[in-house]
């Protein structure tokens, strides 16, 4: 049974939510038009839906359950905690293991702060960075998504419309304050001419330059060396704080992609993998940026707090999981990455479409144009563009292959080779169908 079938467990549920959340879901980035499949359970690297339907899940969460769902370890590990509490106020050892953990891997993380979860951390690395310098704007990467925040959220969806000749600081939502976007500076990708022009513009204004290192809305593809070196350079020379997004990007090396690019920023903005599949979100950094959330000598500058935050379910799951990930898991981690990206790009030139895959360590990201991309101009997709991808990505879930709405893909360390031959198999009709009207206007 088809899940948008009338009979179907998953059209029921759907009814129900229409009387419960506004446009029926309440997490757009998941939602699909006319509504998803709901899910039911989950196990290593696939997931079954309301009416039994299993699926090959490429998204872990958007990125969140390395190591597929259900794994053993971390549900033992919840399951230890839920039998001593769920959540204290006084700090518990689960706070300092994990904690721990993560500051061994990274030589720049002195000290760190949990959150409650990724756009959360983004939020409070920006107040430590103003509350350190003293100062209030912030520069960011045009089109890239960092999370929910106001001042994070300056540039993220720009478009041919009104992204300007310099990249424009474009509201994310109608009414967005004009004071929140005057505190906001945007810069084009691996344009170093114009970044370092823009950042000299700035003078002694700029509190933090705010990147991803390997953004989504570049395809995955690790922004230049030599770029990034500028980033860091410039963010100096400006008395500027250097923040990494890696609440994706952790995942792409023992040490992160800080470790893997070689970059050392002042502060690094963590979620996703690092709780297991719990909610968590974590600011580390230097020493004396951190000390803003107050140390043994002086109160806190920088108030950050919630009532969830270093809850021991998370602090425990996130143990579990991260120890997991050794070198041996991400050199498997690369290795997969490689070879699914390597036979993607075969199905599509045999395909014989104007598409592409990009991406890095175990992320992935197919486009439905084939042209260069090296920042987000390059990548947005034009009206016609999103109608292809909207269609790929549904005739891969009718064909039992789950793939985020936008066409990207994260792998887990429970995965072989073997499991994505349901992709690679439901790939070329799931092109052929995305492309069919553009196939025909040109024959």
């Amino acid at each position: 049974m088809h899940w948008t079938s009338p009979e179907s467990r998953s059209r029921s549920l759907y009814e129900r939510a229409r009387q419960i959340f506004p446009g029926a879901n309440t997490r757009q980035q998941i939602w699909m038009s006319p509504y998803p499949p709901y899910l039911s359970s989950g196990r290593g690297s696939w997931v079954t839906d309301v009416d039994g339907h299993r699926y090959l899940d490429l998204t872990g969460n958007l990125g969140v359950l390395i190591h597929g769902h259900a794994h053993p370890l971390v549900n033992a590990a919840i399951a230890n905690q839920l039998e001593h509490g769920t959540c204290f106020a006084l700090p518990t050892e689960a706070e300092l293991k994990l904690g721990g953990l993560l500051c061994g891997r990274v030589p720049g993380f002195e000290r760190l702060r949990f959150t409650n979860t990724g756009s959360e951390a983004v939020a409070v690395a920006l107040r430590a960075a103003r509350a350190f310098t003293g100062r209030s704007r912030i520069a960011r990467i045009e089109g890239v998504y960092h999370g929910s925040d106001d001042l994070a959220a300056v540039g993220t969806d720009s478009s041919p419309d009104n992204w300007g000749t310099d990249p424009a600081s474009t509201p994310r939502y109608p009414g967005m304050p004009a004071a929140i976007l005057d505190q906001v500076m945007v810069l084009p990708a691996n344009d170093l001419p114009s970044t370092e022009r823009l950042l000299g513009s700035a003078g002694s204004s700029l509190a933090a330059v705010l990147v991803d290192p390997a953004p989504l809305r570049c395809g995955f593809t690790p922004l230049r060396s030599d770029y990034l070196t500028l980033l860091r350079d410039l963010s100096r020379r400006t008395g500027a704080l250097l923040i990494f997004d890696e609440v994706i990007a952790f995942r792409l090396g023992f040490s992160g992609a800080q470790g893997r690019f070689g970059i050392d920023p002042d502060l690094t903005a963590l979620g996703k993998i690092i709780g297991g599949g719990m909610p968590i979100g974590a600011v580390a950094g230097r020493e004396d940026v951190m000390a803003v959330f107050g140390n043994e000598l002086e109160p806190a500058r920088v108030p950050a707090s919630g009532t969830f935050t270093a809850n021991p379910i998370s602090m425990v799951a996130g143990e579990a999981a991260m120890s997991l990930l050794d070198s041996a898991a991400f050199e498997h981690l690369e290795q997969l990455g490689n070879a699914v990206r390597e036979r993607v790009a075969s199905i599509i030139h045999a395909a014989a479409v104007p598409a592409q895959v990009t991406g890095v360590g175990s992320l992935f990201c197919i486009h439905p144009h084939d042209r260069e991309i090296h920042d987000y101009r390059s990548y947005h997709r034009s009206e016609v563009e999103m109608d292809i991808i909207g269609r790929l990505h549904r005739s891969l879930l009718e064909q039992r292959v789950l793939l985020t709405p936008n066409g990207s893909g994260f792998l887990a360390t429970v995965m072989r080779e073997q499991d994505f031959q349901a992709l690679f198999d439901a790939l070329p009709r799931a092109l052929s169908e995305a492309f069919r009207e553009v196939l025909n206007r040109s024959s």
